[in-house]
């Protein structure tokens, strides 16, 4: 990675950051994915407001930061349908298992200092480097 690419990877983290702080001082919440599109679902509609615009500038918001990145780097997806789909199944599996997702544990609970968080976290990594090791060296060959 070059240095610009550095730069960007530090400025996004801090961005992240920033908006975790934000949510939480605005709104009293974790800025954790899951718990924020599940909630779209729940019964209490009264919060479905900052859900969706949260939401809304995830997505928005790489196409504005566009201009200024000059572009957005070439992304290649090396993966078929059924690894991505079974992929996003496991994801969601492990989030409901793990009671939340890497943003609201990894982000904000061990900014926290939740040890639930650090657990949680460290099963993430742990269970993400098992299975790379895996695919690469033991499926590899």
């Amino acid at each position: 990675m070059d240095g610009w690419g550095i730069l960007r990877a530090l400025g996004g983290g801090a961005l992240i950051g920033l908006a975790a702080i934000v949510l939480m001082l605005a709104n009293g919440r974790i800025a954790g994915i899951s718990g924020i599109i599940g909630g779209m679902f729940a019964a209490n509609r009264a919060e479905i407001g900052w859900r969706i615009a949260f939401i809304g500038g995830l997505m928005v918001g790489p196409f504005a930061a566009m201009p200024a990145l000059g572009g957005v780097p070439a992304v290649t997806v090396v993966a078929g349908v059924p690894a991505l789909v079974i992929g996003g199944l496991l994801v969601g599996f492990g989030t409901r298992l793990g009671s939340g997702c890497t943003s609201g544990h990894g982000v904000c609970g061990l900014a926290r200092l939740s040890r639930r968080s650090l657990v949680a976290t460290l099963g993430f990594m742990l269970t993400g480097f098992a299975v790379v090791f895996v695919l690469r060296r033991l499926l590899a060959e």
